[in-house]
């Protein structure tokens, strides 16, 4: 009868767990920088989406694109978002990498001391400045796209000089070691607090860039439906913290240590764009960038690195099932406009 008992109580217990979906549960290594950008996985991970979905997802946390993009060259992460420059630039040299989908865009800044800021109001008055960056952050390809345009060479007619991280930029700035810093938000505000101007954005010098692409190796690619799971995932938390601003900075809060006003001016600022799709048109302007400015060798075609498909599954997927929803209308429009879906 004990063991009658204890067959029914493991039959129940089985049974709970395939409900609650933690039978069947994939465990995700997730690359991610502490910043406001990259709220919906925080959102998605708090609120359960994840989980929702059949994901058990590990979030790891890095300083800049460089580490996590080598993280997950070397099979170390399953996916990560860092930037847009760091993906390309590894996909340029050879690397087997997918874009499919994003995570945030534009959200950088160039940053300076007050004394400084009247004589630094364009991209042609850092000629003969020195500007500290982190490497390979969106930011930094941004700001030698511009130089380009506005014919400056980024090797002779400025210093650049690549940090670790933004807290270090605005640290050299402060000091006076440099003349410029390009930090991303809500560094930004962090340095306007600390008495620090900015004085260009990077949306002002190539409007609505890219920034942190989803990317995944071909090889993780083939893991079945997992990567449309966590797409529906971001999605949900796309929409979430659109309508949720309270409980966004809650999520935020965990993953990223500032003041929570910082973190609310820093997500909802105007400069932040949160769309989860792909962005292949900006995406394809900004390798046009990277290759004209002489950051990266173009002899790559960048159409392969697009794997849209399982945007597009999630996302009508989501869509299906509110289909007056005027949220997931909106995303189905966009898109089309932005990847030709």
């Amino acid at each position: 009868m004990n063991g009658l008992n204890g067959l029914r109580a493991g039959l129940a217990t089985l049974m709970l767990a395939v409900a609650t979906g933690s039978a069947t549960a994939e465990t995700i290594r997730v690359g991610y920088i502490p910043v406001t950008g990259h709220a919906k996985f925080f959102v998605a991970q708090e609120q359960g989406y994840f989980k929702q979905e059949g994901l058990d997802v590990e979030l790891i946390e890095f300083q800049n694109s460089a580490d996590g993009l080598n993280a997950l060259v070397a099979n170390k992460l399953d996916i990560g978002a860092f930037g847009t420059t760091a993906p390309l630039v590894h996909y340029a040299r050879g690397a087997d990498l997918k874009i499919i989908g994003g995570i945030m865009g534009g959200d950088a800044a160039i940053v300076v001391k007050p004394e400084n800021a009247a004589a630094i109001k364009g991209i042609g008055d850092l000629k003969g400045k020195k500007i500290a960056t982190v490497r390979l952050a969106t930011g930094d390809a941004v700001l030698r796209g511009a130089l380009k345009d506005a014919k400056l060479d980024w090797r002779r007619d400025v210093q650049i000089f690549e940090l670790k991280n933004p807290p270090a930029v605005l640290e050299a700035v402060k000091s006076g070691q440099v003349d410029a810093g390009v930090v991303w938000g809500p560094h930004d505000i962090r340095a306007e607090r600390q008495g620090l101007k900015v004085a260009i954005r990077s949306t002002e010098l190539q409007p609505d860039h890219p920034c942190c692409r989803l990317v995944v190796t071909s090889e993780k690619l083939k893991q079945g439906d997992t990567w449309e799971k966590f797409l529906r995932a971001i999605l949900k938390a796309e929409k979430f913290a659109a309508e949720h601003r309270k409980e966004t900075i809650d999520a935020i809060q965990k993953y990223v240590k500032l003041d929570r006003d910082i973190l609310e001016q820093g997500y909802y600022s105007p400069y932040l764009e949160q769309r989860t799709d792909p962005n292949v048109k900006g995406t394809e302007k900004f390798w046009t960038t990277l290759v004209n400015s002489e950051f990266v060798e173009g002899k790559r075609p960048l159409s392969p690195i697009f794997e849209l498909g399982a945007y597009d599954r999630a996302l009508k997927g989501l869509a299906k099932e509110s289909p007056n929803d005027p949220f997931w209308k909106a995303r189905l429009k966009e898109a089309q406009a932005r990847n030709a879906l």
